[in-house]
């Protein structure tokens, strides 16, 4: 069974960072990539990053490119975003995602999180 907890949101101003951190338990060796998706209200949840499992390619929402950063540390089994600059309209809940499939990096993920709220104040 796999897992995904997602940790790191809270409130902040404008101008600032965050770090979410997710943790993945389970049948991991079957990842293939890893993402982040947000949703704020009244909007359709929306692709934010991703970063191959296995390798070194990671892939950014145009909205997001030069602020944001995915990493991970494949021993701990984690997924870091680490967010600068955040603006306003960053504010979403964000949801930590996985898949097996090698298809595309923002769609069709199988296993999510539970999310963990951001809040960019002005």
């Amino acid at each position: 069974q796999v897992q995904l907890v997602e940790s790191g949101g809270g409130l902040v101003q404008a101008g600032g960072s965050l770090r979410l951190s997710c943790a993945t338990s389970g049948r991991t060796f079957s990842f293939y990539y890893m993402g982040w998706f947000r949703q704020a209200p009244g909007k359709e949840r929306e692709f934010v990053a991703a970063i191959r499992w296995g390798g070194a390619s990671t892939y950014y929402a145009d909205s997001v490119k030069g602020r944001f950063t995915i990493s991970r540390d494949n021993p701990k089994n984690t997924v870091y975003l680490r967010m600068n600059s955040l603006k306003p309209e960053d504010t979403a809940v964000y949801y930590c995602a996985a898949t097996d499939s090698r298809g595309s990096y923002y769609t069709n993920y199988d296993y999510w999180g539970q999310g963990t709220q951001v809040t960019v104040s002005s």
